[in-house]
């Protein structure tokens, strides 16, 4: 008998993937034949196409959806257009039961090709405001689940559902010891951990790094810069270690951290919630983007789940106090985030992804 298929897409940063790779197991355990549709060069096909040998992944042209003047905005419709084709020929061949949408440019052809192919998609929104590839995807989709109740109010009522985030069973696995051992740290000195996204943080990276000695004589730092930030120099600092982007060690560094320094991406601070680490937040400025990382670092502070320091504000002296506010905050936030429990599991997830499965 042949094996159910489903199609997953989304990519153009890790947010876009990780829900994809929290799902991907319990499609497995269900029989599932699961394929992903992501760009040529994006860090979906290294996550996905690498990462996942048990998933068939296949690459689309996709354009750069921009808010900026671009030459690209008048050669990457072309693209994006290109990535319809191509897509709606995967998909008449492979003939998926449902599509589920994570975001990012990549979507944005995918969607389109369902469209055209009458299969369902189901998307996933994990900001406050829907990012421009959603808002793009949502006349197309079958259904929006939302991570925030605040995101309801720009999509369409009957259409959309707030389900929290969702969580990779795994990041509750994490072994302190062994993320001491990993990082090569010790007990005797709070760690904080630096996180600025899968492409690594310029105004992290130079902030930490430029009041570092004074930063250690507080904590011992756990430094995820990104790729192609590492500092050679600073590797004989003891108590620092940096390391460009962590995967499947990732949920033993968290269990070794007391503290987060951390953009404000929704699927890295509501796992940083998850695991229950209080939190600095340093979201990408509005000059930088659309202005949804400032959206939900201000809901976590509203929550208190964590402080703000804007791109603005952050000078070395600032970062330090603000981290010191944030150590005495400890005890305070701990216990706002004891009483939380707004996640899903990859297999819940799953089962509402499937419900949609009817029509398209």
């Amino acid at each position: 008998m042949k094996r159910p298929v489903i199609v997953l897409t989304g990519g153009g940063t890790a947010g876009h993937v990780s829900v994809n790779e929290a799902i991907i197991p319990a499609f497995l355990e269900r029989g599932y034949e699961i394929h992903y549709i992501g760009s040529h060069e994006g860090i979906e096909r290294d996550l996905i196409g690498k990462g996942h040998p048990e998933v068939i992944y296949h690459a689309i042209d996709s354009g750069k959806l921009r808010r900026y003047f671009s030459m690209k905005n008048f050669t990457d419709p072309f693209r994006v257009g290109a990535g319809v084709l191509q897509a709606y020929s995967i998909l008449r061949k492979l003939k998926p039961e449902i599509i589920f949408s994570k975001g990012g440019f990549v979507s944005v052809p995918v969607v389109l090709a369902a469209k055209l192919a009458r299969i369902p998609v189901v998307a996933h929104e994990s900001d406050v405001s829907p990012g421009l590839a959603n808002k793009l995807a949502l006349p197309f989709a079958k259904h929006i689940f939302t991570v925030f109740e605040e995101t309801l109010a720009y999509v369409p009522a009957d259409r959309s559902s707030c389900i929290g985030a969702i969580i990779r069973p795994e990041l509750f696995d994490g072994d302190r010891k062994t993320g001491l051992r990993m990082a090569g740290l010790s007990e005797g000195k709070p760690v904080l951990i630096v996180m600025g996204g899968s492409q690594g943080s310029a105004v992290l990276n130079e902030g930490i790094r430029g009041c570092l000695p004074e930063l250690l004589s507080r904590f011992q730092v756990i430094h995820l810069c990104g790729k192609g930030n590492l500092d050679e120099s600073l590797d004989s600092r003891e108590g620092y270690v940096q390391f460009e982007y962590v995967t499947e060690g990732l949920p033993h560094l968290l269990a070794a951290s007391d503290y987060a320094l951390s953009r404000a991406g929704s699927n890295a601070i509501f796992e940083l919630l998850a695991v229950r680490i209080p939190m600095l937040l340093v979201p990408l400025s509005a000059e930088k983007s659309r202005g949804d990382q400032i959206l939900n670092a201000r809901h976590f502070k509203k929550l208190g789940y964590a402080r703000v320091l804007t791109e603005e504000e952050l000078t070395e002296t600032e970062l330090l106090l603000s981290l010191d506010g944030l150590k005495d905050d400890r005890q305070a936030i701990l216990a706002t985030m004891e009483k939380t429990d707004s996640t899903k599991t990859p297999e819940e997830m799953a089962d509402l992804i499937l419900g949609c499965r009817t029509g398209a």
